[in-house]
């Protein structure tokens, strides 16, 4: 299997950086967008391209629930890591992509990121 891709999608510039270096230092492949247009675009451009999108919860632009249910039926083998500082409820997304995402609460250091990721790469490896 190939170099598994993810896709970070958060409007703080120190927190993307931070959360790129540490996926990468694990072996991932990493892209970012600051945007949530961004990050749809690059969903729509190349579907199956990535394997896990971590999303910031809280973004402004494309509604959270719409960026994600959009980049998960865009793209059926996608995993979701939602990541906010603010609770979220998420038996909506559990219901309609069960095992694809996920909830990261803010802050989290590299550990907690990583293992968030595995977890969700896992779930996919166990369904094949």
């Amino acid at each position: 299997m190939g170099q598994q891709r993810v896709l970070i999608v958060d409007d703080e510039p120190a927190l993307l950086r931070m959360m790129t270096v540490f996926l990468e230092r694990q072996g991932y492949q990493v892209a970012d967008a600051a945007t949530t247009e961004a990050a749809w675009s690059q969903i729509r451009s190349a579907p199956g391209h990535f394997d896990v999108v971590v999303l910031d919860g809280t973004m402004s632009g494309i509604g959270t629930e719409e960026l994600a249910f959009g980049m998960l039926t865009a793209s059926p083998h996608l995993r979701v890591l939602a990541a906010s500082g603010y609770p979220m409820d998420m038996t909506t997304f559990e219901a309609a992509a069960p095992g694809r995402v996920a909830f990261l609460q803010k802050p989290f250091g590299p550990a907690a990121l990583v293992a968030a990721v595995r977890r969700l790469l896992g779930a996919e490896e166990e369904s094949l």
